[in-house]
């Protein structure tokens, strides 16, 4: 019997699954609704702040640097000072941010207000990636990752209409003057509120679970030790995980597939409401839920394969070439509900491969070594979401059309598929988890 099956393993699993995910899944929910609620309120901000196209992917995109700056450090810090305080400190930082986008008055304050937020954010998707890593043995993280990611379709199948209605009524509300602004300030709001939340109910590791018993913790912690021991017995320090060619490999990868991730997020809504014409805040936000809501399906089924059969590089290559090739398909469509068809394939691509993307890491990085290039391949790959809405609204301001951006999209994506192929045999090489070969010691029992 593996250890993974192990009864005082598999009952802190289930537990760690009801009492984390949900909870981490809900905070995640927020974080991204938080991050990408400026696409929906883009077809009524953009005139009443006079930005161009250029000037709106700009600013969408500045969250990016001031996440890129401060995502490693603030994750070697949640490494030191453990979870519990640091995600507290990150949502409540970040929800006083976002809902202060409510007061924003033109360019200038627009690009201070997104780069303070990616400064605010960064470090909390790495450091639930991590964090995940103390909790779940490795031949269930990708479905466990799956399902914490449920929260980004979840975001845009809830998100986007919450933010329809919240625009479409909001006008005059406590006294602001656009519905886009009423929408900022009350989103911001659960953000701080469960910030104030993680700091009661989030233990650091099982050994600080009261919901665990000493046994369970005990066989937990020493299983997933044993693993890394066992897989990745001299994972790198900081410095030399910084320095490692597969992180910057991984982090072209993640690069090309978040490409296509944000140019969804920030310009979806555009592309519906120049198909449909004229459209409400709400019309707008349920057609976009819909390729969300289909990937959050698919994205769970791939990963519990990927988890199942112990490959890894397929499931991120094969799923991100459907995706882009949707993308240059969609670009020829004329009908309304074909390019949503298209879009939709697009958004199974990406979300598919994003789980299972961050169960390479941990083919050679533990410890602190993990924890920096996590959140160096995270940063780096993130800068996508500087470079797509900036160089998308560009090329839209150039053309006066979305096609040239859409396939910058396509070949980002196709990029990555290309990298993470070339790169097989440089991860996975550990002892008991072989890329491209099913895992000799996984157990169908946890799924």
């Amino acid at each position: 019997m593996s250890a993974p099956e192990s009864v005082p393993v598999a009952g802190a699993v289930r537990k760690a699954m009801w009492r984390l995910l949900p909870f981490l899944g809900l905070c995640y929910l927020l974080n991204y609704v938080d991050r990408v609620n400026v696409g929906f309120a883009s077809v009524t901000m953009r005139p009443d702040l006079g930005l161009s196209a250029t000037a709106y992917g700009l600013g969408a995109g500045l969250f990016f640097i001031g996440y890129f700056f401060f995502e490693v450090p603030s994750n070697v810090i949640l490494h030191r000072v453990g979870a519990r305080l640091w995600i507290a400190r990150i949502m409540i930082s970040w929800g006083i941010i976002a809902s202060a986008t409510a007061f924003v008055q033109g360019p200038i304050s627009f690009y201070v207000v997104r780069f303070l937020l990616g400064f605010a954010e960064a470090g909390f998707f790495p450091g639930i990636i991590l964090y995940l890593t103390y909790w779940f043995p490795r031949v269930q993280r990708a479905k466990v990752v799956a399902l914490f990611f449920l929260a980004v379709p979840l975001s845009s199948v809830v998100g986007g209409p919450l933010s329809g209605v919240l625009i479409d009524n909001g006008d005059g509300v406590l006294g602001f003057d656009a519905g886009w602004r009423f929408m900022f300030f009350v989103e911001g709001i659960p953000a701080l509120v469960l910030g104030i939340v993680v700091l009661f109910v989030l233990p650091n590791r099982p050994r600080n679970a009261r919901w665990l018993s000493k046994d369970e913790a005990t066989a937990l912690e020493d299983t997933i030790a044993a693993e890394d021991e066992d897989e990745v017995p001299h994972g790198p320090g900081l410095k030399a995980a910084l320095r490692d060619g597969r992180v910057v490999a991984l982090s072209v990868v993640y690069f090309g597939v978040v490409f296509g991730l944000y140019v969804l997020a920030f310009f979806l809504p555009q592309v519906v409401d120049e198909l449909e014409g004229s459209l409400s805040g709400v019309q707008i936000g349920l057609i976009t839920a819909i390729p969300y809501a289909v990937a959050s399906v698919v994205m769970v089924l791939v990963a519990r394969h990927s988890d199942r059969t112990g490959e890894r590089v397929g499931h991120v290559a094969v799923p991100v070439l459907i995706g882009a090739a949707a993308v240059a398909v969609a670009l020829y469509l004329d009908s309304p509900f074909m390019v949503i068809a298209a879009v939709t394939v697009c958004a199974c691509g990406v979300f598919a491969a994003i789980p299972v993307i961050w169960q390479l890491p941990s083919t050679f990085l533990t410890g602190v070594g993990a924890a920096a290039g996590i959140a160096l391949i995270n940063s780096f790959g993130n800068l996508s979401g500087f470079v797509g809405p900036y160089l998308t609204g560009w090329l839209e301001d150039l053309t006066g059309s979305l096609r040239a951006g859409m396939w910058c999209v396509a070949g980002f994506m196709t990029l990555s598929a290309v990298v993470v192929v070339a790169m097989r045999r440089s991860v996975g090489q550990g002892r008991g988890d072989r890329l491209g070969a099913p895992h000799p010691t996984t157990s169908r029992s946890g799924e």
